[in-house]
């Protein structure tokens, strides 16, 4: 018997089975496909059409969660998460049931998701452990706390899971995760100044590497 949500359909950017550059410890990320916000200086314009990535429901993104052995959460990015809250809010009640840990990025301020009536925001909040909120703005670009890249966006503990860290943001690094995969394509996820990321792509250029960017995450191949 399928349970209450497991039917529900998100459109998927891309789903990284384990990763340590997206949130506390090691943890699946999904970064859904569609974005209203469209901060200018964003990483991943690929995410920004409605139109564009997969779909898949609930159900099987679950599954694919679960079967990942010493995860402890998962986090949702994008695109923008809010415009796929209810089918998110579900995933994320499946996977708070199991033990997992949540973790939602947002364009949106804090204050203003707090002020919204609509169920289906209030939903997701509600199964979020840790929100990272508001717009990425280039003017005031900073690395200095993991996970985000500008002065202006929230840490919001909505439990106490990670609660923490607040204390020590400052003293967790960022991190830039490499695959290799079997056909040559190499992908890159995690956060780092743009300075930095063009040093690699020069590097991986010197090593006889055709860079080809294919994504918002950093995808070369050669």
């Amino acid at each position: 018997m399928r349970k209450s949500g497991e039917n529900m359909r998100i459109r998927v950017h891309r789903f990284l089975r384990l990763t340590e550059a997206e949130g506390p410890g090691e943890r699946s990320v999904l970064w859904v496909q569609g974005c209203p916000i469209r901060c200018p200086g964003c990483f991943n314009i690929e995410a920004w059409d409605f139109g564009g990535g997969t779909v898949q429901t609930v159900g099987d993104l679950f599954a694919e969660i679960v079967a990942q052995e010493g995860r402890e959460g998962v986090t949702f990015a994008g695109g923008e998460p809010f415009a796929q809250a209810a089918a998110l809010a579900a995933l994320g009640r499946f996977c708070q049931n199991a033990g997992l840990s949540v973790v939602t990025f947002t364009g949106y301020e804090w204050r203003r998701i707090q002020e919204t009536r609509r169920p289906d925001w209030r939903a997701l909040v509600n199964v979020t452990d840790l929100l990272l909120a508001g717009r990425f703005i280039k003017e005031q670009e900073d690395f200095s706390r993991p996970w985000v890249g500008s002065r202006n966006q929230e840490f919001v503990f909505l439990s106490d899971r990670y609660r923490h860290l607040s204390t020590r943001l400052e003293t967790i690094p960022n991190r830039l995760e490499f695959r290799f995969d079997e056909e040559g394509q190499i992908s890159l996820n995690g956060l780092a100044p743009e300075s930095e990321i063009n040093e690699i792509c020069e590097e991986l250029a010197s090593l006889g590497l055709q860079i080809s960017r294919q994504g918002g995450n950093g995808q070369w191949q050669r």
